[in-house]
């Protein structure tokens, strides 16, 4: 029995990297608010690059408490959606063409979403990163913390239930 042989590794990357920018061009607030993701293996983080449009309060001045609440948000649907991808990804069972082609599963819908907003968000960049704590064929729970200049400091912390996509077929 013959194995095959693996594939290069800058094909692999190209397709996680198509996936993961195929997962975040399906949320247009996401473009709105100028979020990125940052790909490290299998871990995200997500960047809300600073814009004076997500001032709230211009005499702090400070990030918009909904602003950073969807920030939270956007990056635990897409670390859920990645994770649920990442297998399919590495397998090349989603290929570039499909991604292309607009092959995606559907995203997580929201249950329920609770915001802990520790310290101000000052005028900069800010950065996220979510840890799915359970995840199953219904129903995922996700905790997401978000911090700006340093990681052990963070801005606000969000817990989150979603309701999962069903399989198609």
């Amino acid at each position: 029995m013959s194995r095959r042989p693996p594939e290069p590794v800058q094909v692999v990357k190209q397709r996680r990297d198509a996936a993961l920018a195929a997962l975040a061009e399906r949320v247009p607030y996401i473009r709105f608010l100028d979020i990125s993701f940052d790909r490290r293996g299998d871990e995200l983080t997500g960047v809300m690059h600073y814009d004076d449009k997500l001032i709230g309060n211009p005499h702090l001045p400070a990030l918009h408490g909904g602003v950073t609440a969807a920030f939270l948000e956007v990056t635990a649907i897409i670390t859920l959606s990645w994770g649920l991808l990442w297998e399919d990804v590495e397998s090349g069972v989603l290929t570039l063409d499909a991604l292309e082609a607009g092959e995606l599963p559907r995203l997580p819908k929201t249950i329920d979403f609770t915001v802990d907003y520790l310290r101000s968000g000052l005028p900069r960049d800010a950065y996220a990163r979510a840890h799915v704590t359970r995840s199953g064929r219904r129903y995922a729970s996700v905790r997401a913390e978000a911090w700006q200049d340093n990681h052990s400091r963070p801005i606000a912390q969000a817990h989150a239930h979603f309701l999962m996509p069903r399989k198609e077929g």
